[in-house]
């Protein structure tokens, strides 16, 4: 019993003082009858912005809302508050007389200005009207609890002068609490509802166009489709290790060998590399692929479409991203990559050898080792010397074959592959070939990713025997697209970090300070009715001990008569034998 008690105190001796206030209004509420987390469906009739666009047609009319309190100022017999819901805030006049029944004013004098918080979800009937000072607000006429809130939010003041004090701005506390940054920024919900809006434009441009939406596995046997380093797992039951996918191409193409003609999906891909501000190793790619078409379709395609999502989005194609204005309006510039890097660095790599690269990438003071092939060191002087020099939409086109193990070899060029990549605002948002689909081929680019491996690149493909076997079945010529889409919003946002357009952003584990607990003291022999108290003055044994035994005895004492605690008074052997060594 003592024990148990002492929990409970000890939990509440880690709350802060607005915390325990609220806590006790909770129980406060419940005495008076009213259930703060009530479970009964609330109805509510209309949102706060349908009122703001519609008060013409609206004036007079009884309305219920339900939303959060986000701010109040009581005025005696009548107060006004802000209410948040999901569309918007609108302010609610809260008058005694109107939602109180009983003598004593209970719901506006004891619930409404006591025991109600910032951050607490209410439900409000009333009529909308206009205040004499112009604001079209509700005049409550019933009040409803419906959550109280136990932590307090973040309080973002704007003074006269347009300054804001307290702002919930920190980057890794807005990403571990999401949930508050949603609350407190108004921005940020935009940012996700744009999302939202982006995947169902791309979503509709498809449709229209009879492809298929489809699901490939995400727990893989064999890590293909791409070059990264995987995450890796075991499946018990079939006593095999599997891989979260890096990439779900090789699955798509198994649906092209089966007969559809179109199929794309929006995926989650796993990639255990680094992080940065464009980089989450949980990240979301559409990847469409559709039979009979190569890659110069594919870009006509592609440029259709973001110019589409642009304007269903943003109703113009021209978008400010950080200091520049982007132009997703068609046509893009098609640039060969040799060309890029020869315009860039003044280095022509077209018939250099793997070698003669990696002197060209020293030269270029670029970090490179023996375990490079060629078509990494190319990708390492494209990406280090050339990306960020094309910031309005281009296509890099005509990739080396070492770059690209699954892509179709040039019609003109056969060192050459028929790929490219789109750049936009110095980074890579798109991935785009006309599919290799010849087995033969294929096995030998994957014997080369192999060797690749065995001399050190832990990106190099493995070799996906059943996907051979499908290509062997036959596979049309096809065209595949991959788009980076927390990338896309990104550019549509105006956001320069992935963090920002994802809810829930991979972190560190978040660093707790050690807190001492009651049995911490117990332990020494504090007997369990004392161990909170001591815990309350002193946190921890350590600081205890940094006290004489005789100062600590006469402290207790004087703690136990000053808040009238009903144990049994210290005696100076008793607190003498907690300093001894254990």
């Amino acid at each position: 019993m003592y024990l148990c008690n002492s929990i409970f105190e000890s939990i509440y001796m880690s709350l802060s003082e607005q915390e325990i206030i609220r806590r006790q209004a909770l129980e406060q509420l419940r005495s008076l009858g009213i259930e703060p987390y009530p479970a009964q469906q609330f109805k509510h009739t209309n949102y706060s912005t349908e009122i703001l666009e519609n008060f013409d047609t609206l004036e007079g009319k009884e309305v219920v809302l339900a939303g959060r309190l986000m701010s109040r100022r009581i005025m005696g017999k009548a107060s006004f508050a802000e209410l948040k819901d999901s569309k918007g805030r609108i302010q609610i006049y809260v008058c005694r007389d109107d939602i109180s029944a009983d003598a004593e004013s209970t719901m506006y004098n004891t619930v409404f200005k006591k025991l109600l918080d910032i951050g607490d979800f209410v439900g409000i009937r009333g009529e909308v009207f206009r205040t004499q000072v112009g604001e079209i607000s509700v005049h409550a006429r019933e009040l409803f609890v419906l959550s109280k809130a136990l932590r307090p939010l973040p309080i973002v003041k704007t003074d006269a002068e347009g300054h804001v004090h307290d702002a919930f701005s920190d980057p890794e506390q807005r990403y571990r609490r999401r949930y508050v940054d949603l609350i407190v920024n108004d921005q940020v919900k935009d940012t996700f509802v744009k999302r939202t809006q982006i995947t169902n434009a791309i979503r509709n441009f498809f449709n229209q166009r009879e492809y298929l939406e489809v699901e490939t596995p995400i727990l893989q046997p064999i890590p293909g489709g791409a070059s990264a380093r995987p995450f890796i797992t075991h499946h018990n039951a079939l006593d095999i290790p599997l891989y979260l996918r890096i990439a779900n191409e090789l699955y798509l193409k198994r649906l092209i060998v089966g007969g559809f003609e179109g199929v794309y999906e929006f995926s989650k891909d796993f990639r255990n590399e680094g992080m940065d501000k464009t980089h989450n190793p949980e990240f979301t790619v559409m990847e469409l692929y559709v039979a009979y078409k190569d890659y110069f379709w594919m870009m006509d395609t592609t440029e259709k479409l973001l110019e589409t999502v642009a304007l269903q989005v943003h109703k113009t194609t021209a978008l400010k991203v950080g200091e520049h204005t982007i132009d997703f309006r068609a046509p893009y510039p098609r640039v060969p990559i040799l060309e890029a890097i020869k315009i860039h660095t003044g280095f022509d790599l077209s018939g250099k050898s793997e070698n003669e690269i990696r002197e060209i990438a020293r030269k270029l003071q670029l970090e490179v080792d023996d375990s490079m092939g060629k078509g990494k060191l190319i990708d390492e002087i494209f990406g280090e010397k050339c990306e960020h020099h094309y910031v309005q939409p281009t296509f890099i086109i005509d990739y080396p074959k070492e770059m690209s193990p699954l892509t179709k070899a040039h019609r003109e060029n056969p060192e050459l592959t028929e790929r490219f990549e789109l750049m936009v605002n110095g980074k890579e948002l798109a991935n785009c070939y006309s599919e290799l689909n010849d087995p033969i081929e294929q096995r030998l680019r994957f014997e080369e990713q192999l060797r690749l491996s065995e001399k050190g690149d832990d990106e190099a493909m493995y070799i996906d025997q059943d996907f051979i076997r499908a290509l062997e079945y036959g596979m049309p010529p096809t065209s595949g697209i991959g788009i980076g889409i927390d990338r896309l919003v990104m550019l549509m946002t105006n956001n320069s970090s992935i963090q920002e357009v994802l809810f829930f952003p991979q972190m560190r584990p978040e660093k707790t300070a050690k807190t001492a607990k009651p049995e911490d003291f117990i332990k020494i022999g504090i007997s369990v009715v004392w161990a909170v108290h001591v815990l309350k003055l002193y946190e921890t044994v350590d600081k205890l001990r940094t006290n004489k035994a005789t100062q600590v005895h006469q402290s207790l004492n004087g703690y136990r008569k000053k808040n009238k605690l009903d144990i049994p008074a210290l005696q100076l052997a008793e607190v003498e034998a907690w300093f001894a060594e254990s």
